[in-house]
């Protein structure tokens, strides 16, 4: 079984930094933002240089293209059934895939936000697909968009694997096949999702979400949680420090759906002031990379 074990490691540098930190920690997969997380980026541009940049260092690496996924901004909201903030949010989604696209990533994942003080979760799955669909018809290349499971903080959306297929349920068929989901570990314990509990209730729960949506996952996030289950914290932390530990993560490398698809840590850096020339692979980094690479032994 091949397991395509990847970091969204520290960017100091530029993108093209962060795919050289990953390769040298052992990573053949690559978790990158493509702008400031923190804004909207619905005007950020990338631009040519940067592109070309980005290409060429990362052909220098065990890295495949397909295997690079950018996430999404944390603000874009297209669960919201506020007009003005959806309207932003999913032109910051269209942005993101452009971005993507122009680097040739094989992948964008992004949280679908929240629903609005009365609103249903009817609505807000149909607008998370409106804003997909146009994204995914805004960046005609293979670049896929990734609905990612959310740890059920407040009216956040997107927690259960009947909201995930509501979502997707609702993408046009012209471009659904490039619309797809992912699992995050710590997302799915603080939700709710007892993963912990035996290598049955693990393949249960990949099962309610393959069922549900009708495919399996599209790749991993694989975090330890700081919180304990169902606490709704989205808090991550090395495999085998926090509530989870490191048992259900042998279990589920062990699954076929873990299987041929990009297993990305997002788990805490040692060093984050490292220098923007130095390519240097933290040292959690790589310490991540041996222990899920001995699990799955």
């Amino acid at each position: 079984m091949r397991h395509i074990i990847g970091i969204h490691t520290v960017d100091n540098g530029g993108i093209h930094m962060a795919a050289l930190r990953a390769a040298n920690a052992g990573m053949e997969a690559l978790q990158i933002f493509t702008a400031i997380p923190k804004f909207y980026g619905d005007k950020s541009m990338i631009r040519p240089e940067r592109i070309e940049r980005f290409r060429a260092t990362l052909a220098q690496t065990t890295i495949e293209p397909e295997h690079v996924m950018a996430h999404g901004a944390y603000v874009l909201n297209v669960a919201t059934g506020d007009d003005s903030i959806w309207t932003r949010a999913a032109a910051g989604l269209a942005r993101e895939m452009e971005r993507s696209s122009a680097l040739g990533l094989g992948m964008v994942c992004f949280h679908p936000g929240s629903i609005a003080s009365g609103g249903d979760a009817h609505s807000a799955g149909k607008r998370v697909a409106t804003a997909m669909t146009a994204a995914l018809r805004g960046a005609p290349r293979k670049t896929r968009l990734l609905v990612e499971n959310s740890a059920g903080a407040g009216r956040t959306f997107g927690r259960t694997a009947a909201e995930v297929a509501d979502i997707l349920a609702r993408v046009a068929d012209d471009v659904r096949d490039r619309a797809g989901y992912g699992l995050d570990t710590c997302h799915l314990f603080a939700s709710g999702y007892d993963i912990k509990a035996t290598p049955e209730a693990l393949r249960a729960v990949l099962d309610e979400f393959e069922q549900a949506v009708g495919e399996p996952p599209a790749f991993f996030h694989i975090n330890d949680s700081a919180g304990a289950l169902g606490s709704n914290r989205d808090r991550h932390v090395l495999i085998g420090e926090g509530e989870i530990g490191k048992e259900p993560f042998r279990w589920l490398l062990r699954d076929k759906r873990a299987v041929k698809v990009p297993l990305i840590l997002e788990t805490p850096e040692k060093n984050y002031d490292v220098a923007d020339d130095d390519p240097t692979p933290d040292p959690y980094d790589v310490q991540m990379c041996e222990l899920l690479r001995s699990l799955a032994r």
